[in-house]
């Protein structure tokens, strides 16, 4: 699903201006690997879907990605359900680890690259 306009709370706004002032360290290393087109398509930061906010989204390819710390030890089913919820838009996920974009950084960027020409093939 391609640039297709998922609606959203627009009392996310706020929120997500602010997660974005405040990003965790595995953010800003994610964000430096896909900032400006890096991998080609451009990624947008926490971005208000219905009533959540994801991580780190793709329009273009409607790819969200998800970095997960310690706070999502204890979240398995409000993850799934949120995660459930924006499948249903079309919305395809990826989750990394806050340690696997820290320490295996390789890993995630091919990773990631494998989603992208999957997804842009589509």
């Amino acid at each position: 699903m391609r640039n297709k306009i998922i609606p959203y709370n627009p009392k996310l706004k706020e929120l997500a201006r602010e997660l974005r002032k405040n990003s965790t360290p595995a953010e800003i290393v994610f964000w430096k690997m896909v900032k400006g087109k890096a991998l080609g398509v451009e990624f947008h930061r926490q971005v208000p879907m219905l009533n959540y906010i994801v991580d780190f989204y793709c329009h273009e390819i409607g790819l969200a990605v998800e970095l997960d710390g310690s706070i999502h030890d204890n979240a398995f089913f409000e993850d799934a359900k949120r995660q459930g919820d924006l499948e249903q838009q079309g919305v395809t996920f990826l989750r990394f680890s806050n340690e696997e974009v820290i320490h295996y950084s390789h890993h995630v960027l091919n990773e990631l690259s494998v989603k992208i020409l999957e997804l842009n093939s589509d």
